[in-house]
């Protein structure tokens, strides 16, 4: 009963998606946990703060933070100096980019894409999300535990084995794949209203899907935290008209 309570609390809706979301975590708790652990990164991982390569990462961070919905985030866009083409979001307003995706990207709007991306990611609360999900699947191991109770050993095993896997390959990874792709499709709205060309975030991954297949490919989508590549591909290509639209009338603004 009180875990149903609790549930039944946090639940929440996306912005802009209008998505149903379980949030156990409030803002601020979030918030302090992201600039937490980014302070750490910094002091760990190797920052470029001067030149036009980071220049060029607060500039379009800034910009496309302008107009994404994060009441109270204290922003910061950092370049790390490490050969992974990734970028990540921590709560709070918190984004990393590294240096090794910068080859990827290539030009501004394609740094856009990746930035507007790790921004939906922080205003979509994604991080809280996944929390909360571990917290949700953690209590219901606990209660399976106990329901099982003074089960023969080889039998409780068995069951507790078999709900770690179906919590992991059911729950967590399917809702990091629905995050990667709402990113994704925030990201493409924020874009545009930034007045980037959305359609460069098509040819931003269809490079990314170069560089994977030069990599030795991905993993079955099933098994991993992030979407095929044809997969983002094809919805950014079915959500290019709303954002199409956004874009002109950012531009129009500008005129």
């Amino acid at each position: 009963m009180a875990m149903a309570l609790a549930l039944l609390a946090g639940c929440a809706t996306a912005p802009e998606s209008g998505r149903s979301q379980l949030l156990l975590m409030s803002p601020d708790d979030e918030a302090r946990l992201g600039i937490q652990s980014f302070n750490e990164i910094k002091r760990e991982q190797p920052v470029i703060q001067r030149g036009a390569q980071a220049d060029l990462v607060r500039k379009v961070g800034q910009r496309i933070a302008s107009v994404a919905p994060l009441p109270n985030a204290q922003w910061e866009f950092v370049l790390f100096d490490d050969d992974a083409p990734n970028a990540f979001a921590l709560p709070g307003g918190k984004v990393g980019i590294n240096t090794g995706i910068l080859p990827i990207t290539l030009d501004e709007a394609g740094l856009a894409t990746v930035m507007g991306h790790e921004v939906a990611h922080a205003v979509a609360r994604h991080s809280a999300e996944r929390m909360s999900q571990a917290m949700a699947v953690d209590i219901g191991g606990a209660i399976l535990g106990t329901a099982l109770g003074s089960s023969a050993g080889v039998t409780r095993d068995m069951a507790m084995q078999a709900y770690g896997l179906g919590a992991q390959y059911g729950v967590m990874l399917p809702y990091s794949r629905t995050h990667e792709l709402e990113a994704d499709q925030l990201g493409l709205i924020y874009m545009a209203r930034a007045g980037y060309d959305p359609a460069e975030a098509i040819a931003f991954w269809k490079r990314f899907a170069e560089y994977n297949a030069r990599s030795g490919g991905a993993q079955p989508e099933f098994l991993s935290t992030h979407p095929v590549d044809s997969r983002r591909i094809a919805q950014l290509e079915r959500l290019m008209p709303q954002a199409r639209a956004e874009y002109q009338r950012a531009t129009s603004k500008s005129e």
